[in-house]
């Protein structure tokens, strides 16, 4: 699904965010992506949404290298009140992206509601943004790029503007639209139990300039709960060790082969 290839991005005054990163993603994985702050996570996710045109390197989706921003991809910003616009209803936020998919205003009005349902927002589609809470209105957002249907979902810190137990029920929200849809994501998180609980893999990033320090995957059984999968051995050994990854200890593991 997705190929990046000795990616590296220089912002114009100087500073190097990202270098040489590899990666590779398969159809149909969940792969979160961790590091300490100013890591470049960030800039390697626009990289890939063609909002940044890196320094050096080629992306590649489907096998097709990207230039520009691909049809094919959707991203769900970090700042839900930002990314919603305020004079439009729930149902008119999810369905606007659709225009680019050539659909009639009823098509594009019948793909909003079924996304809202199955992000449990079905009854708020009337509503405007500012009368939803900060947890809702990042459903609306997810929602918004389940309709347009992507092949691949980047999510840059989602769920970090929202308190602990929103976060958590947007945790299972992903997990849950991934199984239905069989969507590729990439997600950035700055949260280590967040990664491993959603991901199929966990890539660190070392500090900046941001590189692949560690690729590991994640075995965890399904389907994962909140309380059980936190509790397993295997659970708590990942997050010690891409903690450690983060922090800078330890030694760099292997790329999962």
């Amino acid at each position: 699904m997705l190929e990046i290839q000795n990616l590296t991005h220089a912002y114009a005054d100087g500073h190097v965010a990202v270098r040489d990163v590899n990666l590779t993603v398969q159809d149909g994985e969940l792969v979160s992506i961790v590091g300490p702050s100013g890591c470049g996570k960030s800039t390697l996710l626009r990289c890939i949404a063609g909002l940044i045109r890196p320094t050096e390197g080629r992306i590649v989706l489907d096998g097709t290298p990207a230039d520009g921003v691909p049809d094919n991809l959707a991203v769900v910003f970090q700042d839900y009140s930002r990314s919603l616009f305020p004079w439009l209803s729930v149902r008119d936020n999810v369905a606007l992206p659709l225009k680019r998919r050539g659909m009639s205003k009823a098509q594009r009005r019948e793909a909003a509601m079924e996304a809202l349902e199955s992000v449990g927002l079905a009854h708020a589609g009337t509503k405007y943004p500012w009368q939803l809470s900060g947890g809702m209105q990042q459903r609306v957002s997810i929602a918004r790029a389940l309709a347009y249907r992507p092949s691949l979902l980047l999510m840059d810190e989602p769920f970090g503007s929202v308190d602990a137990q929103t976060r958590e029920d947007l945790e299972d929200l992903t997990l849950k639209v991934r199984g239905s849809d069989g969507m590729t994501i990439l997600l950035v998180t700055h949260d280590i139990d967040e990664s491993v609980y959603v991901g199929d893999r966990v890539v660190v990033l070392g500090a900046s300039p941001g590189h692949v320090r560690a690729d590991l995957p994640v075995d965890l059984p399904g389907p994962r709960d909140q309380i059980s999968t936190r509790e397993l051995p295997e659970f708590v050994r990942l997050r010690a060790e891409v903690g450690r990854l983060v922090r800078g200890a330890g030694e760099t593991a292997a790329v999962a082969k």
